[in-house]
């Protein structure tokens, strides 16, 4: 029998902004690759480029392409036990009794997590660039809302 933790009946994941990551990161990856397979051994009037110069582009290629797929990473996650929030770097669980709702600011693009005492957690997977697949998610999130909360 599996945890309540694990068991999730609304799991999403921006979706547009994912690709526009994905793609930006493998241009960036692939722009440092060949600049740095390109970039002759020899002298520039200044000093020699080495293999270790070139590795080093194409490290800090990879560095960038890392950072930039950290945007990929957000995605909630509703269930029984609560409502999990993962965005850039870390990942809580907020159980039903502290959750007010999930609600888009005036001004912004993603939602955020209402808790008591007027505080938020921006939720960053649920974007309003997604249009129908966040109205979607919206829905189902308020729907599990109501049956956890008993609102």
């Amino acid at each position: 029998m599996s945890s309540p933790v694990t068991e999730w009946e609304l799991e999403y994941r921006p979706g547009k902004l994912r690709l526009y990551a994905v793609i930006a990161a493998a241009v960036v990856l692939t722009i440092h690759i060949v600049f740095g397979a390109l970039l002759t051994i020899s002298d520039t009037g200044v000093r020699n480029v080495g293999v270790l110069d070139q590795l080093s582009i194409m490290l800090i290629g990879v560095l960038i392409a890392g950072a930039i797929l950290l945007v990929t990473r957000p995605r909630i996650r509703v269930g029984r036990a609560g409502v999990s929030v993962r965005n850039l770097a870390t990942e809580r669980l907020f159980e039903w009794d502290r959750v007010r709702g999930l609600t888009y600011p005036e001004k912004g693009s993603s939602a955020q997590l209402e808790l008591p005492d007027d505080e938020h957690v921006p939720v960053l997977a649920v974007r309003a660039s997604d249009g129908e697949q966040a109205v979607a998610a919206m829905d189902r999130f308020r729907e599990l809302d109501a049956r956890y909360r008993g609102r």
